[in-house]
């Protein structure tokens, strides 16, 4: 075995010696960062969903597809609101700022919301960028 190679031959991924993988969650730490993945992305838009997703994807099921479906609807509302802005002086990106601010805060604590009761959530609206 080479520098690196994991058990199970070539191909998987490589890290380093003495490299420890992630360890999977607890079932109640998954619901808790799910949730305040979501939250998180009410104030600081897509940056909590794409370091949580990045951060903690391999470390269970139920938090991988929240912090997936969190990003998709954040970059989607992202895009939304460059539209918004750049609309705006024609008077419609307004409208489109305010419903996308609206849609951010509404949809979010309701992912919230399922997220700690244990139960996945599909945002409404969403474009999947990141598939399953």
């Amino acid at each position: 075995m080479t520098y690196g190679q994991q058990p199970g031959g070539p191909g998987g991924p490589q890290y380093p010696p003495n490299h420890q993988p992630p360890q999977p969650m607890s079932p109640e730490d998954q619901r808790l960062w799910a949730t305040l993945t979501h939250v998180g992305g009410i104030f600081f838009s897509i940056v909590v969903p794409i370091v949580a997703y990045l951060v903690l994807r391999d470390r269970g099921r139920f938090v991988r597809e929240h912090t997936r479906v969190a990003l998709n609807f954040h970059i989607t509302m992202a895009i939304a609101g460059f539209v918004g802005g750049i609309t705006s002086w024609l008077g419609i990106g307004l409208l489109i700022l305010l419903a996308v601010a609206v849609l951010t805060v509404v949809f979010a604590v309701m992912a919230a919301l399922a997220a700690n009761r244990g139960e996945f959530y599909k945002y409404p609206l969403s474009i999947e960028f990141i598939k399953q």
